[in-house]
């Protein structure tokens, strides 16, 4: 059996300003039919009810059989659109275009084909604000929060120019370029501190529920035990005792750390300067922030936009506070007549070699070619030093695990080693 691609809602008031519920809003209805040739087909339809759905459908030239509202499961997914389904939209959307379909018919297709209820309501959104003659970029507007400035400006540029399905092409690359960097260093932080996580968890559940059976034992010796045993002893009774206190004291840091990061700037910065000076971990995120300012840098400069103007949608893209910060300065050293170069280096926190290459790309008239060469360079040594990281991390970790559970196995067998001895 056929599977129908997208079909298209009943309802034109998702635009912006008129009345009824959002597209997003409107129930899916599955529907089975039979086209003019008499072919069964498959497919889903977003629209008010069931009639609009099966008018619509009429409309296309399915004649259906069966129309019904799908129901959302217990486990139905809750239509989150993370960054890397954007970066997966944006490749499928520039693949099909340089192939040759319209680019309503790309955003139709794409949108039927995403298992994300959500992402699939604001494609066709988009997708109906084209048919409604707004631009592209205009479209992605009404989504600020997925489609962030940079790509909002670099499709603009693409309309402007005429080159749109090139454009799309290079933001696909950037943005795929851009999330397998964020994995990389994810991953550099994320494995030790799993690890570490799993160790402590292990030697609490020992300290809790083991260690007070060997206590019960040891009573029985009627002598006294070893120091470093009793305070693993006592250790244990804090633990039984007062666990409860201990995470909510420990929640409570979590949350208060949370919020504060998120809502102080100064604590926010504070951090972002703290991460930046750890050893081999700093360096990565160093060398992330001066990829990711290349990059967006290079890619908005070669797609016309000035360079005063670009800098401040390059400072966002950083990653990093401590870098948007200064990104922000150089914006204000370019602003007054300052070569790129210059401001650069007045901030002291791009190596020399980034700044030796953007003067020259600077002098040379090919500052997008520089800059994409840094990207790339740093990229490679970002993977590098994360492959590095991951390998010295494995036997430290290690040693860190053995060294945790080891004490407690010593603490526990030391007095009755000490018992051996004495008969």
């Amino acid at each position: 059996m056929a599977t129908a691609t997208a079909t298209k809602p009943a309802s034109r008031t998702a635009k912006s300003g008129s009345a009824g519920p959002r597209l997003d809003e409107m129930p899916v209805f599955r529907w089975e039919g039979t086209d003019k040739r008499g072919k069964k087909m498959t497919g889903e339809v977003r629209a008010k009810n069931v009639n609009l759905a099966k008018a619509d459908l009429r409309k296309q030239g399915i004649n259906p059989s069966k129309v019904a509202e799908r129901k959302a499961g217990m486990f139905a997914k809750k239509g989150k659109i993370t960054t890397q389904e954007i970066a997966i939209f944006a490749r499928q959307i520039a693949t099909m275009m340089q192939a040759g379909v319209p680019m309503v018919q790309a955003i139709d297709l794409i949108a039927t084909g995403t298992k994300n209820a959500a992402l699939g309501a604001m494609l066709t959104d988009i997708k109906q604000n084209i048919e409604g003659g707004s631009s592209l970029s205009e479209s992605l507007g009404r989504h600020p929060y997925h489609f962030d400035e940079l790509f909002r400006n670099l499709v603009h540029a693409g309309e402007s120019a005429g080159v749109l399905d090139t454009v799309l092409d290079t933001v696909a690359n950037y943005k795929e370029n851009i999330e397998a960097l964020k994995g990389k260093i994810k991953k550099a932080l994320f494995y030790p501190a799993a690890v570490i996580a799993v160790a402590i968890l292990v030697s609490a559940i020992l300290l809790i529920f083991v260690v007070p059976m060997f206590e019960d034992v040891f009573k029985s010796f009627g002598a006294d035990l070893p120091a470093f045993t009793q305070l693993v002893l006592e250790f244990s009774r804090f633990l039984v005792g007062y666990w409860w206190l201990i995470l909510i004291v420990a929640g409570g840091a979590m949350f208060g750390f949370m919020q504060l990061y998120r809502r102080s700037p100064a604590f926010n910065h504070l951090m972002a300067r703290l991460l930046l000076k750890l050893p081999v971990i700093g360096m990565i995120l160093h060398n992330s922030a001066v990829s990711r300012f290349s990059r967006t840098l290079a890619l908005t400069f070669k797609a016309g936009v000035p360079l005063v103007d670009a800098m401040t949608t390059v400072a966002g893209a950083t990653g990093n506070v401590v870098y948007e910060k200064a990104v922000l300065q150089m914006k204000e050293d370019v602003a007054v007549g300052y070569p790129l170069a210059t401001a650069m280096r007045q901030v002291n926190l791009f190596p020399p070699m980034v700044v030796s290459m953007t003067s020259i790309g600077e002098e040379a008239g090919a500052l997008d070619t520089m800059l994409f060469k840094v990207a790339e360079f740093y990229e490679r040594e970002v993977n590098n030093a994360v492959d590095a990281l991951t390998s010295l991390l494995e036997p430290f970790i290690m040693v860190v695990i053995g060294g945790m559970v080891g004490s407690l196995v010593v603490a526990m067998y030391l007095p009755i080693f000490k018992l051996g001895a004495a008969i």
